[in-house]
């Protein structure tokens, strides 16, 4: 993984003018990587592909700076509370966390958690001079900064909803391409599940939580968000709200597998790669194992492509960062690290690699990367697209959690039955006050 660090930084670097190389070569001699040498800091990452590329290089880390790294990573709905706990204690065991933007950045500028970063970056004696923060996009960096401008993390990975299609299965029943529609996607799940075989034409999302995020991204296609963009009325029992649930409904009960009902993505991407599903709509970050042979029972087959199109063509998208606690006890140690893991090497690997799809721009512009990847052309060219129509996947709210709770719980009730629109009034009815209450502190 060093010899490849170190292929992809040559790369990169071949793509600019001369003089340019030997001025950031020069630089970067005076920048000392290892000022804290024999030190150590933690980390916490939640569990992802993301956190599986950090993991991977570790080592590279430590020799570049001679410090030690302790690693943890935790799936999101442990993570989360753990952090939060953690943080309000105002002893955080780690130096270093990945946060959910889009689950966590209303809570986390409220409640002051995080160290502003721009000290850091104005420093030259901690930043490397070739570490290019103007590369971030400008969504991500939207996300990323305080209303104050304080900046609480830098960005990590802007997550979108995808298309997964198993190609085999589709030629087995004459179809030849992915849904570009709703309606064609309907009606493909269903021309491609077969019981009798254990095999699904759909598998999405269905547990209580996890499953917001997908019905979110039916939603956008309605062209509509769950809350005002004041953040201060919810939208989920409107007649939009209620046909996007209808549809998650339909698809769910008729084309996915028994038990989705508690399926989160992890359950979604497993059946997917053991060939018993036929569709899966997921963020493009889980692409990774689909490709490995020693997991997958799909490689060669895998199909990938852009959100289908309802009212409107959209895709939800999640952004992901990674900061220092306020009080955390090593944070000029632990911006090494941050710096580290997002500056462009890494980055390039998390794009080569297929394990997401990073907010520094300059990653696609590197063809010597993408091209010694396992991913396909139209691996690429779903991302480019679909970032270029990303809309949020989740209320930029304080409460964001107990909203994935109460109207999740409404969403998976339909999988049982339920009817949609009195679950979707009941969950508004029982959420808006709890929005109500966090708006006025």
């Amino acid at each position: 993984m060093i010899r490849r660090r170190q292929m992809l930084a040559t790369t990169a670097a071949a793509t600019l003018a001369m003089p340019a190389i030997v001025e950031r070569a020069n630089a970067q001699s005076t920048f000392d990587w290892k000022q804290f040498k024999g030190q150590s800091i933690e980390v916490n990452y939640q569990l992802s592909p993301r956190g599986d590329v950090a993991k991977a290089n570790l080592k590279a880390f430590e020799e570049l700076t001679g410090m030690k790294v302790g690693f943890e990573q935790i799936p999101e709905q442990q993570q989360r509370p753990k952090v939060a706990m953690e943080m309000a204690t105002g002893h955080p065991s780690f130096d270093v966390v990945n946060v959910g933007m889009h689950v966590q950045k209303r809570l986390i500028e409220r409640a002051k958690w995080m160290e502003d970063l721009r000290p850091f970056l104005a420093d030259k004696s901690l930043t490397a001079p070739d570490y290019d923060f103007d590369d971030f996009s400008k969504p991500s960096m939207a996300v990323a900064t305080a209303p104050d401008g304080k900046l609480n993390v830098i960005p990590l990975n802007q997550d979108l909803f995808i298309v997964f299609w198993n190609k085999e299965l589709f030629a087995q029943k004459g179809l030849q391409a992915p849904p570009k529609t709703l309606d064609e996607m309907m009606t493909m799940a269903h021309q491609l599940t077969d019981a009798s075989k254990g095999i699904y034409g759909f598998v999405g999302r269905g547990l209580k939580n996890a499953n917001m995020t997908f019905w979110d991204d039916v939603l956008l296609k309605w062209d509509q968000e769950t809350v005002t963009p004041d953040g201060k009325t919810l939208l989920t029992d409107t007649p939009a709200a209620i046909e996007a649930a209808t549809w998650y409904q339909k698809i769910m009960r008729e084309c996915a597998p028994p038990g989705v009902i508690g399926f989160n993505w992890n359950e979604c991407q497993t059946t997917f790669m053991q060939g018993r599903a036929a569709i899966w709509w997921d963020g493009i970050g889980f692409s990774a194992p689909l490709l490995d042979p020693q997991k997958s029972k799909v490689v060669g087959k895998v199909g990938f492509a852009p959100d289908p199109a309802g009212k409107v063509r959209n895709c939800a998208t999640f952004i992901d960062g990674i900061g220092i606690p306020a009080t955390a006890k090593n944070k000029k140690q632990a911006w090494l690290f941050v710096q580290w893991v997002t500056g462009k090497t890494m980055m390039n690997e998390q794009l080569r690699s297929g394990s997401g799809t990073p907010a520094r721009l300059s990653c696609y512009a590197q063809q010597d990367v993408l091209k010694g990847s396992a991913f396909p052309p139209e691996w690429f060219e779903t991302t480019e697209v679909s970032l270029k129509m990303a809309r949020s996947g989740l209320p930029v709210i304080v409460p964001v959690t107990e909203f994935r709770d109460t109207i999740g719980a409404a969403v998976t009730n339909l999988i049982a039955g339920a009817d949609p629109a009195t679950e979707l009034k009941k969950a508004t009815a029982v959420f808006q006050p709890v929005l109500d209450k966090s708006n006025e502190g």
